[in-house]
């Protein structure tokens, strides 16, 4: 199940043990599970030489062939999805029971999307009387991808699917955190037809993005990370006017009236908190309850958040477990930390479990003002804030109150409310009555400081390619002199 070497390049698996050691650790018991190596500037060269020598003939190839080939993958994914789920749970202790469904999932679902639009990647005709023009969209060239820890089959193939489909190669770094999954992305690609050098990865750490970000034959870089790396990786793609794509953190709001379904409001606010222990960054942290509905509210709340099963994520009846490493786990104990110095009311959770592995209860504050440490900052760990609020004009300018603007939420019964709230959200996705459900063929990414250009959809053929425009001209040339 696990892949054989640390990197694949030029269609292979390649390893080269002169790089810095990744030890692999299984979250849940904090067994080192595999070892990986960071790659050394060969790997890194050896990488952007097979993209870029792949890169013209896959460009042209006839695009039906493309899609043909990132289809074929989506089947074999599809097919294996138990042994990829198995690997995710190892790679990141998400439960078996969330990957099963929510990872090489919609990572196949990507690929069959992008797939099936290869062909339909056209231009137009302009008519200019005797003249005319007519435009193509041609590909990038070689694009990067740099994925985070949460979501590591799912961000190889949101990125590569539509970069490939255009007509681009690949190379995808992956978190060095959870490095195994990409390369059983890579490995499904090669069987399904790609050539080698269309899609390689390469391990290690920043020093090692940093390097294929400034190299001058990369021609695009899209990063799904935290707001603060995005903008070192932003202005680097700038310093050489590359296409830039940054999906980042938030802080986003879910704001629940008084009217909406009670039971939907508190499953929403669990999955927008807990699901994958809280590891989304799409998530909505700060939950604002209707002051009239805010102790049932809080009561339900604690109540269902109780009958959390945590345990080892490969028993399919656990549906809560470990964060994903011991840094991430110290990080979140520190904002807990913070909330309780700061004055919030704990209503469930806040320790760390006594047990091996990087365990943490699911944990809510109640009575959180909008300057506190917990509703200002994302934590990325299961800790929800809760805040009351009254009216609709005061929550929206609340709930607008953050540099930051990935998603948002308002459940309520009175649907013109609800378009009006989700209308008035600062933010790149925002759902009615429901949340962090993000299918392939809707556009996802931020606004403000949660980035810049969008992922899925048609809309992320914009970022994975460009317009060329070719006029005709159909009579003589004619000059002032």
């Amino acid at each position: 199940m696990q892949p054989t070497a640390s990197h694949y390049v030029n269609g292979a698996y390649l390893e080269d043990d002169a790089g810095a050691e990744i030890p692999v650790i299984f979250p849940a018991t904090g067994e080192q599970i595999a070892l990986v190596h960071e790659a050394t500037p060969a790997v890194i060269e050896a990488a952007l030489a097979s993209a870029k020598a792949a890169q013209a003939d896959w460009a042209a190839m006839v695009p039906v062939e493309r899609g043909r080939i990132l289809r074929r993958a989506a089947d074999i994914m599809r097919e294996r999805n138990r042994e990829l789920s198995e690997l995710e749970t190892l790679d990141t202790g998400k439960p078996i029971q969330e990957t099963l469904v929510a990872d090489a999932t919609s990572a196949a679902d990507a690929l069959e999307y992008f797939g099936g639009l290869a062909a339909t990647l056209t231009g137009e005709h302009v008519p200019l009387g005797g003249d005319w023009a007519y435009t193509m969209r041609v590909p990038l060239g070689v694009c990067v991808g740099i994925g985070a820890w949460n979501y590591p089959t799912q961000i190889a193939a949101w990125k590569g699917a539509p970069a490939l489909a255009c007509g681009n190669t690949m190379i995808f770094k992956p978190s060095e955190q959870t490095p195994l999954c990409a390369l059983k992305v890579a490995e499904i690609l090669t069987e399904a037809g790609a050539p080698p050098g269309v899609y390689n990865v390469i391990q290690g750490a920043g020093t090692v993005g940093k390097s294929l970000v400034e190299d001058p034959r990369t021609a695009k870089v899209s990063l799904t990370g935290s707001a603060a790396t995005g903008k070192k990786v932003y202005a680097a793609a700038a310093a050489q006017m590359k296409h830039a794509t940054m999906e980042l953190g938030g802080k986003s709001p879910l704001i629940i009236f008084d009217d909406a379904d009670l039971e939907s409001a508190v499953s929403a606010a669990i999955n927008a908190n807990f699901y994958a222990s809280g590891q989304v960054c799409s998530n909505g942290t700060r939950v604002f309850v209707q002051n009239d509905i805010k102790e049932a509210f809080l009561s339900r709340l604690a109540e269902r958040t109780a009958q959390a099963i945590i345990g080892d994520p490969r028993d399919e009846a656990t549906n809560f477990g470990p964060m994903v490493s011991e840094e991430q786990l110290a990080i979140t104990c520190s904002f807990i930390e913070k909330g309780l110095s700061e004055g919030a009311r704990l209503i469930h959770g806040g320790k760390r479990l006594d047990q091996p592995g990087c365990y943490i209860e699911p944990t809510i504050f109640a009575d959180v003002t909008d300057d506190m440490t917990i509703a200002r900052e994302e934590i990325f760990g299961p800790v929800m804030s809760v805040l009351d609020f009254d009216t609709e004009d005061e929550v929206l300018i609340r709930a607008n109150a953050t540099e930051l603007g990935l998603s948002g939420a308002v459940f309520t019964a009175d649907l013109t409310r609800a378009h009006r709230v989700v209308h008035a959200i600062d933010a790149g996705s925002v759902w009615i009555n429901q949340y962090n459900l993000t299918p392939v063929e809707v556009p996802f990414g931020g606004m403000k400081g949660s980035g810049v250009g969008r992922e899925n959809s048609r809309a992320a053929i914009e970022h994975y390619s460009q317009l060329k425009t070719v006029y005709v001209g159909m009579s003589p040339v004619e000059a002032a002199f």
